[in-house]
């Protein structure tokens, strides 16, 4: 993937840091509303993939909306040029502070995951003489076939509203004189790659719209969320996923009423491949079986790997030489900072530079500081000529 005259510069560069191939990312971006115009589609950007600020501006200027889970989330999004007009706001657990600034900045809509949460959204706005638009996040009850800890549509899952309560909700609406219904909303979870997934929850969806239409209460929006997963095994043969074939899934299975918007919100598939960890070997430790390459980057800079047990490619970008097993490991005080066991990887001594491939989600924006470390700067592929950190 990288060029020499890259690596060249790479190695100019303190390390670790996020490199960013602009060009790939702005590529991903077309594709997406390009594949997804031809259905009358829009699309929600999911903040919480990646907030990185050049990042989010540069999705902004191609007028993607915004999916945001926190009240900072929106107030970034704001700030960085997206419309309120379409930011969406889920979450289970937003504050009153929160919800009063998406209501003095009159988002889209903020995505009801309870029936208490509808009850304050309507004393809030009731306070501020204002009408809340808000959409119900249902439970599908849709098995997404990922990881336990990013699985979000099933019936123990703490997202979301049951079926069993559509009769209470519907007849609490009536009463609400400052919450305007405007759609449904369902998020089943992340890193989906099988599209039968997608089949089932379309007609899942089918389903539950009949049912709200059938009791008077007409979904203008039925936003289906996000979970595109990306290819961590092949990220150059993949770079950018199918948007073509994931968007025909719905337009075969979802049926749509009257004149019904269908909503997404990718997060992963737009931003996860453009994104690079580059890392330095410190140095290599033989141990009784194993050989490890200890580096300068921890689970602080990365976690997906510790937190998610993921997979992601890791290169070589210093050496040639015949391949070895390694495990990739870093200076974390955890034996779960490892970044992959028995990685393939060119002979590798103190000094090489190895790539992490596919870290643009999930990646830099759950950094933290943990071990009192520094947090991994970004560097950009349009900006990398006379980069220094």
């Amino acid at each position: 993937m990288f060029d020499p005259k890259i690596i060249k510069q790479f190695r100019q560069l303190s390390t670790p840091f996020y490199y960013y191939d602009v060009d790939l990312l702005n590529k991903t971006l077309v594709a997406a509303l390009k594949s997804a115009s031809k259905y009358n589609y829009i699309l929600h950007y999911a903040l919480k993939a990646n907030s990185n600020l050049k990042i989010l501006q540069i999705i902004s200027t191609f007028q993607y909306g915004a999916d945001c889970v926190s009240g900072n989330e929106i107030r970034t999004a704001l700030e960085n040029g997206f419309n309120p007009g379409q930011v969406v706001f889920s979450g289970v657990g937003k504050s009153d502070e929160e919800i009063i600034f998406a209501l003095e900045h009159d988002i889209l809509s903020l995505n009801v995951e309870s029936y208490q949460e509808l009850e304050v959204i309507n004393e809030l706005a009731a306070a501020r003489n204002r009408i809340a638009r808000i959409a119900l996040r249902i439970i599908p009850n849709i098995d997404p076939h990922t990881h336990h800890f990013i699985t979000t549509g099933l019936e123990e899952n703490k997202f979301g509203i049951h079926p069993w309560e559509f009769d209470g909700i519907i007849e609490k609406l009536k009463t609400l004189s400052n919450v305007k219904f405007t759609g449904l909303h369902f998020h089943i979870g992340s890193q989906i790659i099988d599209r039968e997934v997608f089949k089932s929850l379309s007609l899942r969806v089918n389903e539950i719209n009949l049912w709200f239409i059938e009791h008077h209460l007409f979904p203008e929006i039925l936003n289906l969320g996000g979970g595109y997963g990306v290819d961590y095994t092949d990220p150059d043969k993949n770079d950018i996923p199918d948007f073509e074939s994931y968007f025909k899934t719905f337009i075969r299975f979802m049926e749509p009423q009257g004149n019904q918007q269908l909503h997404f919100e990718p997060g992963r598939a737009l931003v996860a491949q453009c994104g690079t960890l580059i890392i330095k070997v410190i140095f290599v430790k033989r141990g009784i079986h194993t050989q490890f390459a200890i580096v300068d980057a921890g689970m602080n800079d990365l976690i997906r790997p510790a937190l998610y047990q993921s997979y992601h490619k890791i290169e070589n970008l210093s050496s040639a030489l015949p391949y070895e097993k390694y495990d990739v490991v870093g200076p974390i005080c955890e034996s779960s900072d490892c970044f992959g066991k028995a990685i393939p990887l060119a002979r590798t001594k103190r000094g090489d530079l190895l790539a992490i491939r596919s870290t643009g989600a999930y990646g830099q924006t759950m950094a933290s500081r943990y071990n009192l470390r520094n947090l991994a700067p970004a560097v950009y592929s349009d900006e990398i000529d006379g980069f220094t950190i």
